[in-house]
């Protein structure tokens, strides 16, 4: 196909999503899709910081009208929003909120004053499928991001796999409820782009915590679909609270175990499935976790061996992509997932490196040597809960000055807790740094209590 509809839904009155408890059409979609692009100044990549799921996909949707390309940083940290500049000079940002972002912003609020209803014929836009309409950021071992370039048609097969695999293409009109972001591959693929793709509503809200997810899920028509990642669902069985049973569960950004799993669906009364990907990839696999370990590709999708790692191509992966995890496949359409690489570090659904973290770690002033430390599962402290650390080797310099230097190259989410500030790191005769001198370092910190920055 050389063109792909933006959207799905077949009626200017289907509803596409549901903000501040009230139903968008998506014709509103449309004219509110079209009068965002009329307003963006000539710059050809736009950074969509937009909070609100409606607002960053009517500012997706802006874009992809007017022939602009949306970036999609992993964080918007003052070093990062630096490093995208460096790479698109002309970008702008699109925000629905006030942000300390040192680039040109639109603001949907000046930009959308005045908005109504769209009277017009309802004419679905189609997009050249060739057309780039995302690029998504990584961050390599460098330090800097490493840009992933993903086509329209690309994106749109992805999500169409997915929905069908999902089973949200029988009709029924489903509602998504996500406690994740956009601006990340699987928020992005499985919160936006698939409720574009399916005739589905996705929910503005981006809930968080128990009572928050709850409350959405008690707001959302039936049938719905709540997306998110293993440390929200942790966190919605231990709460206590009565969870409004979803129609689906859809969980990515770590595999769940299979105990896990059991108890999600038994607490919330609903199947869950698991969601495998990458931002390189996009999505290319699920499972349910409660009945099998085998992960099944989506349609088209093949995996390699070869050059002493997995490498997946065909379907939406548009060019053989080497993958960061230990896979044994088991024949063309099935495979067993036995661990991240030892550098993935995945946290609430956004994904940086070890590499990525000890550069921007070693490049504050001040710092002579440092490295984080992501023990695993089995190495975890008493209470169960695996911890980001980080030993630092930093005289005379204050914990809390470190971490406010670190809080300006990182996300939040990253900074180490604790950080351990020691006189030298345990590197051997060649200058290595083996992970077991690491968790040593861990081990005697839980257990000496040693000083750390507070």
């Amino acid at each position: 196909m050389t063109a792909m509809p933006l959207i799905a839904h077949g009626r200017s009155a289907d509803v596409l999503a549901w903000a501040d408890g009230a139903p968008v059409t998506a014709g509103r979609f449309l004219a509110d899709a079209r009068r965002l692009a009329a307003s963006f100044p000539p710059s050809r990549h736009v950074l969509n910081a937009s909070a609100d799921r409606y607002r960053f996909a009517v500012g997706l949707a802006a874009a992809l009208l007017s022939d602009r390309i949306s970036l999609l940083p992993p964080a918007l940290t003052p070093e990062m929003v630096r490093q995208v500049r460096q790479f698109a000079p002309d970008v702008f940002c699109l925000t629905d909120q006030a942000q300390p972002i040192a680039l040109p912003q639109i603001a949907w609020g000046e930009a959308m004053a005045g908005s109504t209803p769209d009277t017009g014929a309802f004419d679905i836009p189609s997009i050249p499928a060739a057309n780039i309409a995302a690029i998504v950021f990584t961050s390599g071992s460098t330090g800097l991001p490493v840009a992933h370039r993903k086509s329209w048609g690309g994106l749109v097969r992805s999500v169409r796999s997915e929905a069908q695999r999902l089973c949200l293409l029988d009709g029924r009109r489903h509602s998504i409820v996500a406690t994740v972001a956009p601006q990340h591959m699987y928020g992005f693929e499985s919160t936006v782009l698939i409720a574009l793709q399916s005739g589905a509503a996705l929910t503005a809200s981006h809930p968080f915590y128990p009572a928050d997810i709850c409350a959405a899920l008690a707001r959302a028509e039936r049938p719905n679909i709540l997306v998110t990642t293993p440390i929200h669902l942790k966190a919605l069985l231990a709460s206590g609270l009565e969870i409004p049973r979803p129609d689906l569960v859809l969980s990515a950004t770590a595999p769940l175990s299979p105990q896990l799993a059991s108890a999600v669906e038994a607490r919330l009364g609903a199947p869950l499935l698991e969601i495998y990907g990458s931002t390189e990839t996009g999505q290319i696999a699920s499972r349910r976790t409660a009945e099998s370990p085998e992960w099944q590709l989506f349609p088209g999708v093949t995996l390699a061996v070869r050059e002493g790692g997995t490498w997946a191509s065909g379907g939406h992966v548009e060019q053989p992509i080497a993958l960061a995890d230990e896979i044994e496949v088991l024949d063309g359409e099935r495979f067993l997932l036995h661990g991240r690489t030892a550098d993935l570090v995945n946290i609430a659904g956004k994904r940086s490196s070890l590499g990525y973290l000890n550069h921007q770690l070693n490049a504050v002033p001040g710092v002579v040597d440092g490295a984080f430390f992501m023990p695993d599962d089995k190495d975890a402290g008493g209470d169960g809960t695996t911890r980001l650390m980080a030993f630092v080797v930093a005289p005379g310099m204050k914990g809390a000055a470190l971490l406010a230097a670190l809080r300006e190259r990182i996300d939040a989410i990253f900074l180490p807790r604790p950080l351990v500030l020691l006189d030298a790191l345990p590197r051997n005769s060649n200058g290595k740094l083996p992970r077991e001198a690491l968790l040593a370092l861990a081990r005697g910190h839980e257990r000496k209590g040693l000083p750390h920055a507070q």
